[in-house]
């Protein structure tokens, strides 16, 4: 138990790293750059092409599916699985001003920990992250267009309100508000003429309605913004998720007067299935700041929190935190990087097999 001395330590420079934050992006800006857009069409890819253009070395193959998915070291990263495929991350900002800059702290920890930048910000304008007043059908589209073309299961990581709305989309992709959903095409900026998807690992045609996603996490999500008439209908459906994600895990602060949790788990705080997807419901400690949570980045360059990160596993005892005593909420940061490189591995290892059964060996 950390005493009253360490506590008031980490919630000021919580209070400081927000305020140097805040003040740094704002000088920054927020320029971005588009990328070129691939030529207009809104017909899906043809049958197995994704898995005919895959151009990976067999050893680096061989490697990659040798993998133990729970247990991901950082020379792991380094040396395989940055070489890999990466499904593509989306992460949902909150709802107040600067937020999404924020959650682009998020999106650089990831990078600086070995995820590819390019499957985290928008292919069309260079954003880290989506806004919860996006339409929650539009996101839902935009998540089976990358599933069509990159062959891997999304991801989304979703703080405050944003977290909120991933919990929507995944109820979007459930069906529970329209049986039918367009897809979204990032470059374009609009909704294609189809509702449906060709499995890039089957061929099969695939509505967007029953894609399941491989991991969601959210942090920080519920009480107070669901009185914003946009959040409404996840009133009763917050802390239940269905089964369009693989493995959610559900971060809560305690005493978070904005998404009004208590300490430990508990009617505020604890997540739960209404079918088949693996729930995880993880309190963090009361100290961490709702709103500066997702400030994360400079982690990936302390060496010594840094390899606590990488080394990290949701079992292991609780020890000391590096890096929490400066106001970065490093178990958030560490258990976050876990998942992610977990569901990379799977997911990359679930493309391979599929193309070993369809095309046959490299």
């Amino acid at each position: 138990m950390r005493s009253l001395l360490g506590t008031h330590i980490v919630a000021r420079a919580s209070g400081r790293r927000l305020a140097l934050a805040i003040a740094t992006l704002a000088v920054l800006g927020c320029t971005t750059r588009a990328d070129a857009a691939p030529p207009a069409t809104s017909a899906p890819p043809a049958p197995q092409s994704v898995l005919r253009s895959l151009a990976i070395d067999p050893a680096l193959e061989e490697r990659i599916l040798a993998l133990d998915p729970e247990h991901v070291s950082e020379n792991d990263v380094a040396a395989t699985l940055s070489r890999a495929p990466a499904p593509r991350i989306v992460l949902l900002h909150g709802g107040v001003a600067f937020t999404d800059r924020i959650m682009a702290s998020t999106g650089r920890f990831l990078v600086g920990m070995g995820y590819p930048e390019m499957s985290i910000r928008s292919p069309g304008d260079r954003s880290w992250s989506m806004s919860p007043y996006e339409d929650s059908a539009k996101i839902a589209g935009l998540l089976a267009w990358y599933y069509e073309r990159d062959g891997m299961r999304p991801m989304m990581i979703g703080h405050s309100q944003g977290g909120i709305q991933a919990i929507k989309v995944l109820y979007e992709l459930a069906g529970r508000y329209a049986p039918e959903v367009p897809v979204w095409d990032p470059y374009a900026g609009q909704a294609l003429p189809r509702t449906t998807i060709v499995d890039p690992l089957t061929g099969a045609e695939q509505p967007v309605v029953g894609l399941t996603l491989s991991y969601v996490s959210v942090v920080a999500a519920g009480g107070a913004a669901l009185l914003l008439p946009n959040q409404w209908s996840m009133a009763d459906k917050v802390h239940t998720i269905p089964d369009s994600v693989a493995e959610f895990t559900g971060f809560s602060v305690g005493l978070d007067s904005l998404a009004w949790t208590l300490p430990g788990i508990n009617a505020t705080t604890e997540f739960r299935h209404n079918g088949t997807a693996a729930v995880r419901s993880v309190p963090l400690p009361f100290v961490y700041n709702h709103l500066t949570v997702p400030i994360t980045g400079p982690l990936a360059g302390d060496p010594v929190a840094r390899a606590w990160i990488d080394a990290y596993t949701p079992d292991q005892p609780d020890s000391e935190r590096p890096g929490e005593r400066a106001g970065y909420a490093t178990l958030w940061a560490a258990d976050v990087w876990y998942s992610v490189k977990k569901h990379w591995t799977l997911e990359a290892q679930r493309l391979l097999r599929a193309r070993r059964a369809q095309v046959g060996p490299p």
